[in-house]
Formats: structure tokens, C-alpha cells, sequence
């Protein structure tokens, strides 16, 4: 099917992007993320314009309340998606840093050392921001990132894939760093959770259902969070 060769083709890409990106200087990272939140701003009006598009199929799709402001983006919104883009950049680049090192009784000097994971597969629902939001966290980390967002947010997440392209081109990092999945099929979301060669985690972001059939169909490992539990890693 062609969402399955699509999703294939973006794998092989995330792979074969994954170790520059892991090795890729400080300061190169943080000047795509610098470039990606300037772009979001310089975009804001256009990003409106594809909310408005998605808000509007939502209301003919019966969507409210809570449901429309979670997919919902301001002006506000916006620029707090710019702002956490900057906070992530002015934040120590875990990459490489040592904890715990201490000699062994041979002579030997053992430690524990941070390094990405490689390609990190993240699936969530409703909230455009999260695209910003979960590319610079896996651009700080050094990790390539394959988002798929929920069908409701397409157009807003397609015009800030945009952006974030931008700031990848501007730091001569591959946009293969970041890559956004534009089809809505939810063939997507099955082939993505098979790729085991291509993909080193999912995590999860939504409800219940979305949770449980990651945690009941994927063949990666999966990071979730469901009823609380949470995951924390040093």
C-alpha cells in the first residue's frame, strides 16, 4: 500500500540520519532550534490560517469543548511554542555527559554516559504544539523523530513541519532529522509500530485507546503513560 511504502521510506531516512544527528555539535542543534521557533513566528499567520482549516472540519465533525481547545492555536500558543524552543536550546546537551563514574578494584574506571537512542517514534492526538514541542526535545537529544499526529490537526501540523524544515535547513542539519507523517491513513500508525528495524522507541501521547493499541500492536518498544505511571531515565 502506499501510506506503508511511505512510512518505510521515512524509516530508512530516520535511520540513516540518526548517527550524524547523535554526533551533531551543541551548537549546531541549537541553532536549528533557535531557527525553528523564529520560523514559527515568522509563520504564526500562515499556521492560523491551516488551524483555522482543521477547526472548522472539526466542528462539521461534531468535535467541542475540550476537544476543540486542545486543537486550538492563539496567537499565545504560538509564541509559547517559540519560547519552549529556546528554553530547550539554552538547556545543557545531555549528549555525552558522564554520571557516576568511579574505579573498580581493577584499576577500571566505570561511569554511565548519555546517548540517544536513535529514532524515536512519537504518536499523539489533537494538540498542534506537540509537534514543536516533541521535535526540539529529540533535536536536543540528538535523536532523529518520526511524529504522527492525529488526522484532526493535519493542516496545523503540516504548516509547522514546515517551520521546522526551515531550522533544519538552516543549520545544515538533514531534514530527515525531523519528519512529520503526512498522510491521515490509519495504515500509518500500524506500519510505524512495525518497524522495528527503523525505529528504537514509540512513545505514545493521547487517550486510552490510542495507548492501549501501541502498547497490544508494536513491535518497537514503547514508552507510555496510562492511569499515572510514568518513566524516568538517568
Amino acid at each position: 500500500m502506499q501510506a506503508v511504502d511511505e512510512i518505510r521510506r521515512i524509516g530508512q531516512a530516520a535511520r540513516a540520519t540518526a548517527r550524524l544527528l547523535a554526533n551533531a555539535p551543541t551548537q549546531q542543534k541549537n541553532l536549528a532550534l533557535l531557527s525553528i521557533a523564529q520560523a514559527i513566528e515568522g509563520e504564526g499567520g500562515r499556521i492560523l490560517d491551516e488551524n483555522a482549516i482543521d477547526l472548522e472540519h472539526a466542528r462539521s465533525m461534531g468535535l467541542a469543548g475540550a476537544m476543540l481547545d486542545r486543537l486550538e492555536l492563539t496567537p499565545a500558543r504560538i509564541a509559547a511554542m517559540a519560547t519552549g524552543l529556546r528554553q530547550v536550546s539554552a538547556l545543557p546537551d545531555p549528549v555525552g555527559e558522564v554520571t557516576g563514574l568511579g574505579q573498580q578494584p581493577s584499576g577500571i574506571q566505570v561511569g554511565r554516559m548519555r546517548v540517544p537512542l536513535g529514532v524515536v517514534g512519537i504518536i499523539y492526538e489533537s494538540r498542534p504544539n506537540v509537534t514543536a514541542d516533541a521535535a526540539g526535545l529529540c533535536l536536543k537529544s540528538g535523536n532523529a523523530s518520526i511524529l504522527r499526529g492525529g488526522s484532526e490537526a493535519i493542516h496545523s501540523n503540516l504548516a509547522i513541519a514546515n517551520c521546522i524544515n526551515q531550522g533544519l535547513l538552516a543549520a545544515e542539519l538533514p531534514t530527515a532529522s525531523v519528519q512529520v507523517i503526512k498522510t491521515t491513513d490509519r495504515v500509518a500508525v500500524g506500519a510505524l509500530l512495525q518497524m522495528s528495524d527503523n525505529v528504537d522507541v514509540i512513545i505514545p501521547r493521547g487517550g486510552r485507546g490510542l495507548i492501549e493499541r501501541v502498547s497490544a500492536e508494536s513491535r518497537v518498544p514503547v514508552l507510555k503513560h496510562l492511569d499515572g505511571n510514568c518513566h524516568v531515565f538517568f
